[in-house]
Parts: C-alpha cells; sequence; structure tokens
C-alpha cells in the first residue's frame, strides 16, 4: 500500500486504554508462562497498532508542520504518549516479576527483561504531566525551527535550503549565509533560550521525582545503556580528546591547504575543496534512480527492499516550505514498512539519505521479516546508527553513480567527515552533561560552557565576529539537544563501529557485506557490546579501539589526497 493511500484515524483513546488495563489483568491472572505468552504477543499486537497509527500523524506533521489537522493530531499524541506509557510500564511490571519468568526469558531472551527494567527505573505515573510539557516542548521548538524564511541572495528559504551557500567557493557567499543563519537564531534568541531553559527545568524534576540527584542518570536509563557505564562513556570522550583530535587537527591543516587559506573560519568547514564540496550530479529524480540501481546490484535483500521503499512512496525528501528541519527513518509496524524522511538541498548529504536513513531503513525491513518478537527486533540506538554510518561505506563501490568525476573527492571528503565527526559529536554529549549537572546555568553560561569545549573538541575552528556562533550559541541548531536528550553519543560509538566495517571492505568486500549482514539480522537480541563482538568486531568501549580503528581511516585519507 502506498504511503499516501494509508488512512489514520485518531484512536478511541479510553477504549485503548481500557484494552491495555484488561490485558495487563489477563497477564497477572494466567496460570501459565504459556498463557502470558499469549497474553504477550497481544499486546505486542495491539502495540504495533498504536505506533502505525502514531507514525502516520508523526510523519505527515513534519512534512508541513502548517497542516493544522496533523499539528493538531501531533499535539493530541504528545498528551497520550505518557498516559500509553503508564499502562505499558504496569503490564511491563507484571512480566517482570513474573512466577514463570525462567520459562518466558527462553522464548523472550533475558535481554528483553533486562531493557524492561531499565524502563521502570525511568518512569513513574507521578510525572506523566511533566513528559505532556516535555512533549508541548520540543514540538514548540521544531515549529520555531522550521518557520525560519531567510532573505538571502533575493531568494526567500528554509535552513536546509540555505546549506548548499554554506560549501560556495566564494568565501565572501559563504560568510554572508552563516551570518543569515545566524541572523534568524539571534532574531529569536530569547524563544530559543527559554524553550531550553524550561526543559532543562522540567527533565530535572522529572528525574527528582524518580529519586535521581539530576537527569544525567535518567537520561542514561532512557537511552538503554544496558552494557556499559557513564564512567564508560567518560572513557570514551578522553580517548576521543586525547587519541583523534590531533588527528582531526591535521585533518582540517590539509584542508586549508587545499582552500589555499592563511587562516581557518567556522564559514570555510564545510567547503572541503577549493574549486567546491563534492555534489550529486542530477536531479532529485535522478539521484533516487541511481538509488534504485545501487541497492539492486549490491544483494537481492537490498534489491526487494529499495523496491518495496520506491513503489510505496516511502521517501519524503525534497525541501519545502513548512517542513520540519533535519531527516529520520521511521517505522510503519503494521504494514512491516520503513519511511524515509529528509530535505534535500543539492549537497553530498542528499546521497547521505540514501547510504545513512536507508541504512536504517534496511535494517528495519530485515527485522521486520526475521525476528518475530518486535521487543527484540532493535538494538539501541548506537546499534542502530551502526547500520546506518556502515552503509555510507558499503555503498562505496556504486558511489560514482551519483558524483561521476566528484568521486575520489566525495569518498575522502567523507572518510574525514567520518574521523572529524565524532569530536563534534562527543562535544554535545558532553555539553549536555554539563546542562543537566547544573541545571541552573543562564543562557549565557550555556553559551560559554559550548565556547569552551569546543575549544577542547574542535580546537581548529574560529568563530570570528559571526552573530549567534560568534556568542557560544551555535549548540542550538542542534535539535537532539533539545528534542533527544543524551543521544547524539550513540553516533560517534557507531562512526567508530563503521570504519571498521569501512576498514574490512577495503580487503574484502563480499565477505564484510555478509559480516555486515550478521549484524543486522541480530537486530536487538544482542546487547552493543555483544552485537560487536558476536561478528568479530571490537567495541568502541574496548580500550585502545578508537585509537586503533581511527588511526588506521587517517592512513587512508593521506593515501588518498584530492586536491
Amino acid at each position: 500500500m502506498k504511503f499516501s493511500e494509508m488512512t489514520y484515524t485518531r484512536p478511541d483513546m479510553p477504549a485503548l486504554l481500557a484494552q491495555m488495563d484488561q490485558l495487563t489483568a489477563r497477564l497477572k491472572a494466567a496460570a501459565s508462562a504459556g498463557e502470558q505468552l499469549a497474553v504477550f504477543k497481544e499486546e505486542e499486537e495491539l502495540s504495533s497498532h498504536i505506533s502505525t497509527a502514531a507514525s502516520i500523524a508523526a510523519i505527515r506533521h513534519t512534512v508541513d508542520t502548517r497542516d493544522t489537522f496533523y499539528s493538531g493530531e501531533d499535539e493530541f499524541w504528545n498528551e497520550q504518549y505518557p498516559l500509553l506509557s503508564e499502562k505499558e510500564q504496569a503490564f511491563k511490571e507484571i512480566l517482570f516479576h513474573s512466577p514463570f519468568r525462567p520459562e518466558l526469558e527462553k522464548e523472550l531472551g533475558s535481554l528483553l527483561f533486562k531493557n524492561i527494567e531499565l524502563d521502570l527505573k525511568s518512569f513513574s505515573p507521578e510525572i506523566i504531566p511533566l513528559k505532556q510539557e516535555e512533549n508541548r516542548l520540543c514540538t514548540e521548538y521544531q515549529k520555531l525551527y522550521a518557520s525560519a524564511r531567510i532573505e538571502f541572495m533575493g531568494k526567500t528559504l528554509t535552513i536546509a535550503q540555505l546549506g548548499p551557500y554554506k560549501q560556495d567557493p566564494d568565501r565572501a557567499v559563504r560568510k554572508a549565509a552563516m551570518e543569515a543563519e545566524g541572523g534568524f537564531f539571534d532574531e529569536h534568541q530569547a524563544e530559543f533560550d527559554e524553550i531550553y531553559g524550561k526543559l532543562v527545568k522540567n527533565r530535572t524534576e522529572q528525574a527528582r521525582k524518580l529519586g535521581f540527584e539530576n537527569y544525567v542518570p535518567l537520561g542514561f536509563l532512557r537511552m538503554g545503556r544496558n552494557c556499559y557505564s557513564p564512567e564508560d562513556l567518560d572513557s570514551f570522550r578522553s580517548q576521543v580528546v586525547q587519541d583523534l583530535v590531533p588527528l582531526t587537527v591535521k585533518v582540517k591543516a590539509r584542508q586549508q591547504k587545499r582552500l589555499g587559506l592563511d587562516s581557518f573560519k567556522l564559514y570555510d568547514d564545510p567547503l572541503m575543496f577549493k574549486d567546491g564540496s563534492a555534489k550529486p550530479q542530477g536531479t532529485p529524480e535522478e539521484i533516487m534512480a541511481a538509488g534504485k540501481k545501487m541497492y539492486h546490484e549490491l544483494s537481492s535483500e537490498t534489491a526487494a527492499f529499495i523496491d518495496l521503499m520506491l513503489d510505496n512512496e516511502l521517501f519524503d525528501v525534497l525541501a519545502k516550505e513548512g517542513k520540519a528541519p533535519g531527516g529520520y527513518c521511521t517505522s510503519l509496524p503494521d504494514y512491516k514498512y520503513p519511511f524515509i524522511f529528509s530535505n534535500f538541498n543539492g549537497t553530498s548529504g542528499d546521497v547521505d539519505v540514501l547510504t545513512h536513513e536507508a541504512g536504517h531503513a534496511f535494517a528495519n525491513y530485515i527485522a521486520d521479516r526475521g525476528i518475530e518478537i518486535a521487543a527484540n527486533r532493535w538494538p539501541t540506538m548506537e546499534g542502530c546508527e551502526t547500520h546506518s554510518m556502515s552503509m555510507e561505506f558499503l555503498t562505496a563501490p556504486w558511489h560514482h553513480l551519483f558524483f561521476g568525476p566528484m568521486t575520489g573527492k566525495y569518498e575522502l571528503s567523507h572518510a574525514e567527515d567520518a574521523l572529524t565527526f565524532i569530536p563534534y559529536g562527543c562535544l554535545v554529549d558532553h555539553f549536555q552533561h554539563e546542562m543537566y549537572s547544573h541545571p541552573d546555568m543562564t543562557p549565557e553560561e550555556r553559551n560559554q560552557t559550548w565556547a569552551r569545549l569546543e575549544k577542547l573538541y574542535r580546537p581548529y575552528l574560529d568563530m570570528e565576529d559571526l552573530p549567534f556562533y560568534g556568542r557560544g550559541a551555535g549548540w542550538q541548531r542542534q535539535t537532539h539537544i533539545y528534542q533527544n536528550p543524551f543521544y547524539y553519543i550513540d553516533y560517534c560509538l557507531a562512526q567508530v563501529m563503521s570504519l571498521q566495517f569501512f576498514a574490512l571492505s577495503l580487503e574484502d568486500r563480499a565477505k564484510t557485506w555478509e559480516k555486515y549482514m550478521a549484524f543486522v539480522r541480530l537486530g536487538g537480541t544482542k546487547t552493543f557490546i555483544d552485537l560487536a563482538h558476536a561478528v568479530g568486531l571490537r567495541s568502541p568501549i574496548d580500550e585502545g579501539c578508537v585509537k586503533d580503528v581511527c588511526q588506521a581511516a587517517f592512513a587512508w585519507t593521506e593515501a588518498h589526497l584530492v586536491e
């Protein structure tokens, strides 16, 4: 079924909540493991219906945030999700303490129960009003961001549409584009500051009601960290500063030399080559056609996957007025469909949609068809991001379909970006730890913290006198900081995994694809660390992994320099 043909009806929420209560009562009254398993599967089916309806509404809202009907549905789901969470928690509580748990673990896996334990610690009915307010604030931020209409070079542009100008070979144009973007954020400075201040206060209050000192440990639980500790992440960030940041300084020195500049400013950072960064060659339609060819040739599984996506309108990728910023992959579980949302803007990021977001979608496609228990289909987010970031590298033999004579430039810049991204991701994570460890910071103190940490993780950047960025507020462009706290470090861990797949693919692409498929087919049946080890890779948490993997990737860039 095509996405445009899918019907959406707002659920009868009182009836739905009553149905969940009935399932919980039946689970509690069950006289055997078999009876409880039957109820569990009924609950999963009901959750699939709920998730599908919510996803349809969310997609249509982000495609056009001005649509009043779906704006209303977005508000509805923001209010209802915490109520649903209360019912889900009650069901999980009974399951977790089941007298038949040993038998249930044999059928469902012990990891499912470990994850339930984390969920139970991170929610209480007492915080429902706060969760509802948190959802409203996140929507307010998204709408404010999406409302940007920036006058630039005779055009009215969204932030996504401004992207190509930030990579223009003309330095004056790049600087002007950064200034124009910064002007929007400066114009709405008070609003962005107020929304974030309210979010920090709200999340801190949730944490304290649940018995935590601040939101940091609660955020850790909500990200499902089930195989490593906060101290492990501290160690990971320290290894990045010690072993990777010096390499990124060399990468940026090379870039400055390529560009022929005597200084390196923030507005120089997006431009990879003097005559322009690598750009996709062709129209959006031609890019999508190249993606179809790529996946048809990569494997039989990816061929069936891409046909499903294209035949059923499961992409919405063109940037347009009213569209929410960013990109994502989500799921429509009743249909066993993924869906990809993005904002094409004529940069290499458009191709990343067909590799990164399609990596998520492909993993979704495989899990839906290969893993019976829905709760075991998805790993935690660093595992999910490994699916996507690795796909970016494993599709390398087809990059020429998108970039033609610029392929060498794209592959160099893509590898360089992978290295320089990791410190940036750690910067985002470290910043959030500071925000929630010191929730009473003023807006100015937040900006000072970002500016201080930026010097630690990206010492090569000069903000000059740019608006917005110059006052240390650049973090407000990063939607995850507002909407998905503590998510960003997952990208960093996954990038280290992707660089391992990259190195292996240079030796034997066929065997590496088999290893990747083995990783994907495991879904969420193992922890992140166990997933890595199960396919013969090192976990990024393993001592020395960051240094070894990143040095190998840096050496590849040194051997493949392009002017």
